[in-house]
């Protein structure tokens, strides 16, 4: 069983630090949820875990499979495992959805071996229908230019799709609630548990505990100052709807 373990992260921005000792283990199989006011760290670290180039860790180590992925580049990140979904993704337009999974899926095949000729069209459609079938989304869907006039909803859906396609060990949602509406949230959300299971580990980054109504963590944690403050089950997440984060504010600034 893979697992993602964060040790005394620090980064920066610019000459700005961030995250000042972050500490985390994400297992397959898991779901945990990050939760902090806004400017706290949290996007922060969901693009140093995919090496965004704009932050620079100062200290510290990230392990996933026996290997400190700090070192490695974006794209061998993803292909050890680890996907970011993003909070506002781009959009591509002349690039269909279908055939930006297809080279996607055939650049980690030729990653591995150079020499293969990439997943061939039958099966890549087969796979393409079967997975979103199970995300409940139209077909026309995959002939569409990717994001390009999409809704929130739709871009969402989009991170979800390719999530499945990839099928990392290790998935990454920064604010995926973010800019929905309720209808919209619940559909990517059931895509999120369709797609859950003992060997996909999520980590969900949010403000708010009603995307956590519908993807259930085991792990609640809260962030602030660049830290991970609090941590329990997601009793935590509906403490945090009832009373705000003014509790962790005194509590965290009593122990510092």
């Amino acid at each position: 069983m893979s697992e993602l373990i964060i040790k005394n992260l620090h980064v920066n921005i610019g000459d700005k630090e961030i995250l000042k000792g972050l500490d985390l283990t994400i297992k397959q199989g898991e779901i945990h949820a990050i939760m902090g006011p806004n400017g706290t760290g949290k996007s922060t670290l969901a693009y140093t875990l995919m090496g965004h180039p704009n932050y620079t860790v100062t200290q510290g180590e990230v392990h996933f499979k026996g290997r400190n992925i700090l070192e490695l580049e974006p794209d061998e990140r993803s292909r050890e495992g680890i996907f970011l979904a993003f909070q506002y993704p781009v959009a591509i337009p002349g690039v269909t959805v279908a055939n930006f999974l297809r080279t996607a899926l055939n650049a980690r095949r030729r990653a591995v071996n150079a020499d293969d000729k990439g997943m061939p069209i039958p099966e890549f459609r087969k796979m393409l229908k079967e997975k979103m079938e199970l995300l409940k989304m139209d077909q026309a869907f995959a002939g569409r230019y990717l994001n390009d006039g999409f809704s929130g909803g739709e871009k969402k859906r989009a991170e979800i799709l390719q999530m499945a396609a990839l099928r990392p060990e290790i998935a990454v949602l920064d604010e995926t609630d973010s800019g929905l509406d309720i209808d919209a949230l619940r559909i990517v959300a059931e895509g999120v548990n369709a797609l859950s299971g003992p060997e996909l580990g999520v980590l969900v980054i949010t403000h708010y505990q009603r995307l956590l109504n519908y993807i259930k963590p085991q792990f609640v944690h809260i962030m602030l100052d660049g830290r991970i403050v609090e941590s329990g089950g997601p009793d935590l997440a509906l403490h945090l709807e009832e009373q705000g984060y003014d509790w962790v504010r005194e509590k965290y600034e009593e122990i510092v």
